[in-house]
């Protein structure tokens, strides 16, 4: 398997061949997120190169970020998103320091945002409360699979991040049947180019295994159809509107964070 130095040369590569071609399209908004990408890409890359405590880090305000986006959304109360915030990061942290008790850390989470509403006495929201913060403790706690998984995990974030843009390019310029109702912009021919893309990059980097495979073709489409499903349950277009050209954080990780939850139950 590719290591976080062997990366480096294949990252550094992509962002200049892509710099040459956002540069030629002379479009604006492609200019502005290959921008976001250059500053992103070696943050990330640094992180995952000081190994499970930069990983840590990293994960922990990406969870964050994700839970203050993800509660906008659902309309979570300060103190959810703090409960929920807190749930995410401490699942985290039990992947690095104590990983043998993740699944206790796991439970005790669950069982702590469960009672926010419950002891509230919220008889009137208390149900979408409850629900909506065991969804964000599932979909955002899959952050915690990076700290094992190393520099496999970098390569789930390239390979999952090529497919998005090669299903987006793809499904516009092809067409055909809609994927879901969930997303009418996208296609199943996007999604099949997507998940070739995808393959293809693992492949390339030496990762290429058949849960890898699904994680990647299967798991991030699957991740991308989930945040439009509570976007459109919000009537929301992004998760936020703070980075430049890409809307929110979240809008940049739904796929990543499916991929890693079936990454880990296969892997």
């Amino acid at each position: 398997m590719t290591t976080v130095a062997g990366l480096v040369p294949y990252l550094g590569g992509a962002l200049a061949v892509g710099g040459v071609a956002v540069a030629a399209s002379r479009r604006r908004e492609l200019m502005v997120r290959w921008c976001v990408w250059a500053l992103g890409v070696p943050l990330v890359t640094a992180a995952f190169w000081l190994g499970p405590p930069g990983i840590a880090v990293l994960a922990s305000l990406v969870g964050v970020i994700a839970v203050a986006e993800y509660g906008g959304l659902l309309r979570l109360g300060p103190l959810d998103r703090a409960v929920l915030g807190a749930a995410v990061v401490g699942l985290v942290l039990a992947a690095w320091l104590t990983p043998g008790e993740v699944l206790r850390v796991a439970a005790a989470g669950a069982l702590v945002i469960a009672g926010v509403p419950l002891l509230s006495g919220d008889a009137e929201h208390g149900l979408r409360r409850l629900g909506a913060g065991l969804l964000g403790r599932v979909w955002l706690g899959a952050l915690a699979g990076l700290v094992p998984l190393g520099a496999l995990g970098l390569v789930l974030f390239v390979a999952v991040s090529i497919a998005d843009i090669v299903a987006y390019a793809a499904g516009r310029r092809l067409g055909g049947p809609r994927l879901s109702p969930l997303s009418p912009a996208k296609r199943w021919s996007g999604t099949l180019a997507g998940a070739a893309a995808g393959l293809l990059t693992l492949a390339a980097l030496s990762s290429l295994t058949w849960q890898t495979a699904v994680a990647v073709a299967v798991g991030g489409p699957l991740g991308d159809l989930l945040e439009s499903m509570v976007k459109r349950g919000a009537r929301a277009k992004d998760a936020g509107n703070w980075l430049a050209g890409s809307g929110g954080l979240l809008d940049r990780i739904d796929s990543l964070l499916v991929a890693l939850a079936v990454l880990l139950v296969l892997g």
